[in-house]
């Protein structure tokens, strides 16, 4: 190993502790002034693996909101094919989505019990053939999501896509 690789090894694992004091990024600039975090996310994907990534980090971001000090008010607005993996009626999978389906479930209660609301399409119910009486316990049925993300978003709501 040269000198030089030597000295800036040396020089890193001497910086190290001080980079470990910093403790994890945070979100400051971003939320500075601001005491609630006004959100819905409008779900609209086809894949039972992909929504429970996503539900996994709607909940780190419900956490994260809390931990620095902003009250979360969260709305998941489930339309399009999403409607399907909300539902209890899986007779469209087939088993290979059957962990990530019952991920999604424990997601979507966990959310509940945090007090986020979740709305499922109307128009997305008819038109995938979803009855109503089967979305999660949790998950409100709506005339239209499109509707609700305007209504929403006028009432001071950022909308974030999850396609």
């Amino acid at each position: 190993m040269s000198m030089t690789k030597r000295l800036l090894l040396v020089f890193g694992m001497a910086l190290l502790p001080f980079a470990l004091l910093a403790g994890p990024p945070d979100d400051a600039a971003a939320l500075d002034g601001v005491g609630q975090g006004k959100v819905v996310f409008d779900i609209n994907n086809s894949s039972a693996s992909s929504l429970n990534l996503y539900l996994a980090v709607i909940r780190e971001t419900y956490d994260d909101l809390v931990r620095q000090g902003v009250e979360p008010d969260i709305v998941l607005a489930f339309r399009g094919p999403a409607v399907t993996l909300v539902s209890t009626d899986r007779s469209r999978f087939d088993s290979a989505d059957s962990d990530a389906l019952d991920q999604i479930a424990d997601y979507v209660a966990d959310l509940e019990m945090l007090g986020v609301r979740m709305e499922g399409c109307g128009v997305a119910t008819r038109l995938f053939e979803v009855d109503n009486n089967t979305l999660l316990a949790g998950i409100e049925p709506v005339g239209n999501t499109f509707v609700s993300l305007i209504g929403y978003q006028a009432r001071g709501y950022a909308v974030i896509p999850i396609y």
